[in-house]
């Protein structure tokens, strides 16, 4: 009994020594994008984004709400579609990177059209 007391009080006195893990790092949020969205992009259907940029590379459902991304050489552009009132058209669009005055660049957006516009018509 007693050297069962004294491993008992052994592994309690170990316990005592044992410490707490260290906070995880606080991690600071990036900035927000820019306000702001692209001339002729916020409103359009679907089918008129596809006219305008050709297929996505991806297209992620979420719940109404659809991101519709497409793939320049030197950068991705990414669409936010919302459906109301049975119609889903563009709400916002972002581009990786981002554009100096708004959320979206240009120069990224103007490399997805020219890449539909080189493309044979079958």
């Amino acid at each position: 009994m007693k050297k069962l007391a004294a491993l008992l009080l052994f592994c309690c006195a170990l316990a005592g020594c044992v410490t707490k893990p260290a906070a995880p790092p606080r991690l600071a949020l990036p900035p927000a994008p820019p306000s702001g969205e692209p001339a002729g992009t916020t409103g359009l259907h679907e089918a008129d984004l596809r006219a305008m940029f050709g297929m996505p590379a991806l297209v992620r459902h979420d719940g109404n709400g659809q991101i519709w991304r497409f793939d320049a050489p030197n950068c991705k552009a990414f669409f936010f579609l919302y459906s109301r009132d049975g119609a889903t058209a563009v709400w916002h669009v972002e581009t990786a990177p981002r554009g100096a005055s708004m959320a979206a660049d240009e120069n990224c957006l103007n490399a997805l059209r020219a890449r539909v516009a080189q493309r044979p018509v079958s």
